[in-house]
């Protein structure tokens, strides 16, 4: 589900590729029920699907925003349950995985294949492409 997309042009015969980023924008749960937003660029989640890596640079300095994971690079599982997706990173379950009809998608940390957390929280993704050469 996560990968690198390009767009096929019957027009040209050029073939753009893209890279996606996904931005943190949202968050929102845990015990207190806190909502937290995120400019866009603040952190950014790309999946190597090839690898199954996943890399985040996270530039959030506000300690009290529930910000899920650090900077750096994680493996990660994307596993098929019950017609449902869950991820998977570093051996530890986020979550319910769904996607938006633009593409945006929700890791929802209250919902686990073993069955709902109630301090769990929700991260809520904007999908952006960079074209890349």
């Amino acid at each position: 589900m996560f990968t690198n997309c390009n767009d096929a042009s019957d027009i040209s015969d050029d073939i753009l590729n893209y890279r996606e980023e996904w931005h943190l924008v949202e968050t929102n749960g845990g015990v207190a029920g806190i909502t937290n937003e995120f400019e866009l660029n603040t952190i950014i989640w790309e999946f190597d699907g090839t690898n199954n890596t996943l890399t985040i640079n996270n530039q959030n300095t506000d300690d009290t925003k529930e910000d899920c994971l650090a900077t750096g690079t994680y493996t990660y599982v994307e596993e098929e349950i019950g017609g449902y997706l869950y991820l998977t990173i570093n051996g530890t379950e986020y979550g319910l995985v769904t996607f938006t009809s633009v593409g945006d998608f929700t890791l929802d940390g209250t919902q686990l294949s073993t069955g709902s957390v109630s301090d769990g929280f929700i991260y809520d993704f904007k999908r952006i492409l960079i074209q890349v050469d």
